[in-house]
């Protein structure tokens, strides 16, 4: 299973952008995605999970992008989303999109996808 991710960039504080994530599978199939997240890990900082969704679209998100990010996906198109709002130089890192895939009803995996810069300047 590949994670493809996209989206990122630099913008300047208050901006806006949105990430993107795909899943696609070269052997074997998608039975279905369950919880699906965006971490980012910034430069000397710990990774960090910045927004999650399950499969009823519950969400969660950091206290720190709290009413600023909102994480969305499509079931068909097997993609998640990630809608980033008044961006702040602190937002800025790797993001890496994140999904529990299952092949079958009895197994499930975790990927990671290679993750997008997102820089945000003062």
């Amino acid at each position: 299973v590949q994670l493809q991710a996209s989206g990122g960039g630099l913008v300047q504080a208050g901006g806006s952008l949105r990430l993107s994530c795909t899943a696609s599978v070269q052997r074997g199939s998608i039975f279905r995605i369950n919880d699906m997240r965006w971490y980012r890990q910034a430069p000397g900082k710990q990774r960090e999970l910045v927004a999650g969704i399950t499969t009823g679209a519950s969400t969660t998100y950091a206290d720190s992008v709290k009413g600023r990010f909102t994480i969305s996906r499509d079931n068909a198109k097997k993609s998640v989303y990630l809608q980033m709002d008044s961006l702040k130089p602190e937002d800025t890192g790797v993001y890496y999109c994140n999904a529990d895939i299952m092949h079958s009803r009895n197994y499930e995996f975790n990927y990671e996808g290679q993750g997008t810069q997102v820089t945000v300047s003062s």
